[in-house]
């Protein structure tokens, strides 16, 4: 990849791609296929859940002996003719678990009815206790399938982040400092764990490919607001940036890249803002060792919801009219229309309502 490169047309995307799926590296498992896995609660160790069940399946048995035995007189048992505590429970036992052996019956009234009404109930929730796991499974998939329909049919402009590795996980974190739900953060990694990982989050989850078209549209790309393009290799994230910008042309798209020669062709591939992670991290090793107070505030200013931060925000009613030099946060730049104007600029000298401003503010009094 080269600065000189041009933007590839459609066959050459076509081309690139299909060079690039043939000749990838398998150097650690991954999924082709887009499966949708939505944030999910940590579940309680097996031996928990089978006590519990346990528990329950014993708390249904002795309230069945309790209530038999308090009508044992309406109950005719063929050995003695008498009903004790120790009949009831055998009678119990094999009622919830059986159909009886006909030893023991009710006689009475109110012994068939309390079978008929409360017994037979309890018998069937035993037996829901004894078959749970069965039963959990298909409801788990049905209400998982439920979950994700109703997902999709509400999904709208929503955030989507390509790659949970390192860069990944922070450009969450500072979405999520910057007010962005959880809810409407979708993360794509061809890596089970990682996605795992992101829906213990609290993020809704896509594992598989993200240079397919496919797993994109699991992702309900086409109608994001935001994509957010971190994998680890650069070769992945022009494919990416290539795939994502022809599912939806008016995202914004941002992408990370680790060598300088890369970014053009980022930017070619349609991403609107491009970041050298290599690059990035030199200036501000550069700037430490001369400065290392500045190098801190910068660390400061990139680090949201600690000190200092950098936001981007409208102009306030009291503030259209005024100089940026009279706003409450210190103004840095103004964004009017596509332009991002220096606020020393005497074009910005007068701010607009329309305008946008991008300001330094202190992050604990913001929240």
């Amino acid at each position: 990849m080269t600065n000189g490169t041009r933007s590839p047309g459609p066959d050459g995307r076509t081309s690139r791609l299909r060079a690039y799926r043939t000749g990838r590296s398998q150097d650690a498992e991954v999924e082709s296929g887009g499966r949708v896995s939505l944030p999910t609660r940590t579940p309680p160790p097996p031996f928990r859940q089978v006590s519990r069940r346990l528990l329950l399946a014993l708390g249904v048995l002795v309230a069945t002996t309790l209530i038999v035995w308090l009508d044992r007189a309406g109950y005719h048992d063929n050995s003695d003719d008498s009903l004790d505590l120790l009949d009831s429970a055998y009678y119990a036992t094999v009622t919830l678990s059986t159909t009886g052996y006909g030893d023991i019956t009710p006689v009475s009234d109110s012994a068939r009815l309390t079978n008929i009404f409360v017994i037979t109930p309890l018998r069937v929730l035993f037996l829901i206790i004894l078959v749970g796991t069965t039963l959990e499974v298909l409801t788990e998939r049905t209400r998982l399938q439920w979950r994700i329909g109703r997902w999709r049919s509400t999904v709208r402009d929503h955030t989507v982040v390509v790659g949970y590795g390192t860069k990944g996980r922070s450009a969450v974190a500072a979405l999520l400092g910057q007010g962005i739900r959880r809810t409407s953060i979708v993360v794509v990694d061809p890596q089970r764990k990682a996605i795992d990982q992101a829906t213990m989050d609290g993020l809704t989850g896509v594992v598989g490919d993200a240079t397919r078209t496919e797993t994109l549209m699991q992702a309900e790309l086409p109608r994001a607001a935001r994509i957010v393009v971190a994998p680890e290799r650069d070769d992945t994230a022009v494919l990416v940036t290539l795939t994502a910008r022809q599912l939806n042309r008016g995202a914004t798209v941002v992408a990370a890249v680790r060598e300088d020669e890369n970014a053009p062709l980022l930017r070619q591939s349609g991403a609107d803002v491009v970041v050298t992670s290599s690059s990035s991290a030199g200036r501000l090793l550069g700037m430490s060792i001369l400065s290392p107070h500045a190098g801190a505030v910068m660390e400061d200013l990139l680090t949201h919801g600690t000190g200092l931060d950098v936001a981007e925000r409208p102009v306030t009613a009291e503030e259209a009219g005024r100089s940026p030099r009279e706003c409450a946060d210190l103004v840095v730049a103004v964004v009017r229309g596509r332009r991002l104007l220096d606020y020393a600029d005497p074009e910005v000298a007068v701010l607009k309502p329309s305008d946008r401003v991008i300001v330094i503010r202190d992050a604990h009094s913001h929240a």
